[in-house]
């Protein structure tokens, strides 16, 4: 394949990878463009529409930037109903308004299993981009939302999930990290990306090893979802997992120690929608915590960033 000249305009690409793709149209204008679709890991429509909405306009928030409006993709099974699918659309629809942006578009063909997510475009000022590239030596990791949807989901998949822990876990799917991501720009803050499929631990060793730092997290300040460790004690197993399994968990990327069977399962389970992992330099901690506050974002301080080789290490 005949290699690409990249344009240098696009400030995130293929040769600078992020969350999301960034092209600068003015000088403090970029867009920002994602996207994510998946199969369903909930039974009710309405909620997986809004659960593929949330986590594909995740990656335009961990780029701290604004959804404008997004374009549906979809897969759906011949036989299936079509008020199933009208439902999908009006949870993503609904979700996508909530943000302030609108639905303009999409495409949707015919499968054997039905998946839904979007394309999304959004706007950053380049100037407050958040990168995972950006961690310093001396930075806070910071956390926005619980963890735990892999081994929740999949616990309800195999009927094993008590009805409360799945309500708790579709709430924070659902939730926006748009208050997050406006909170770390009001801090003037420059790291983040958010937590998804590569787990909280994949994702720190992403942030670390693009920006050339150690990270140290302390595994028994990370907040978990309602139900999820009792989950991970009875011991569970599904594809995602055990793919972050044998990538991350191998002593140079992820290092742990004394940490227990269950929190290592779910410090390596895949997240969908999970929130965004910061990085909080210390002199601008106070605003960090004031944006929080008033913009009502539950975050918690799970680790920090030192000088060393790229990799994470998690403690008890």
């Amino acid at each position: 394949m005949r290699e690409q000249k990249t344009p240098a305009e696009l400030l995130v690409g293929l040769d600078v990878t992020d969350d999301a793709a960034v092209y600068l149209v003015a000088r403090d204008v970029a867009i920002v463009e994602t996207l994510d679709f998946f199969p369903p890991i909930v039974d009710d429509a309405y909620a997986s529409g809004a659960i593929g909405a949330a986590n594909a306009m995740s990656d335009v928030y961990a780029m701290g930037g604004e959804v404008l409006f997004a374009l549906n993709i979809a897969a759906w099974p011949e036989d299936a109903p079509l008020a199933q699918l009208e439902r999908v659309f009006q949870g993503a629809t609904d979700k996508v308004a909530e943000a302030g942006g609108v639905i303009a578009g999409g495409h949707t063909v015919l499968d054997r299993e039905p998946k839904y997510g979007l394309a999304v475009t959004g706007r950053v000022n380049p100037e407050h981009m958040l990168l995972k590239s950006r961690l310093r030596p001396g930075d806070a990791l910071w956390l926005t939302k619980p963890i735990g949807t892999g081994v929740l989901t999949t616990a309800h998949k195999n009927g094993a999930l008590e009805a409360a822990d799945l309500a708790s876990a579709i709430a924070s799917m659902v939730a926006l990290n748009r208050a997050a991501a406006q909170a770390a720009v009001d801090a003037e803050l420059h790291a983040a990306t958010d937590v998804t499929g590569y787990s909280l631990a994949g994702h720190a060793y992403e942030m670390a090893e693009r920006s050339s730092v150690a990270v140290r997290i302390r595994g028994s300040l990370v907040p978990l979802l309602p139900g999820a460790r009792q989950h991970a004690e009875r011991g569970i197993s599904f594809g995602g997992l055990e793919r972050n399994r044998a990538y991350f968990d191998d002593g140079a990327k992820v290092r742990f120690d004394g940490v227990d069977d269950a929190l290592r399962t779910l410090l390596l389970d895949p997240q969908t929608s999970g929130g965004l992992l910061v990085g909080v330099p210390s002199a601008h901690a106070a605003a960090w915590q004031r944006a929080c506050a008033t913009r009502g974002v539950l975050a918690v301080e799970v680790g920090a960033v030192t000088a060393g080789n790229a990799g994470v290490i998690v403690v008890s």
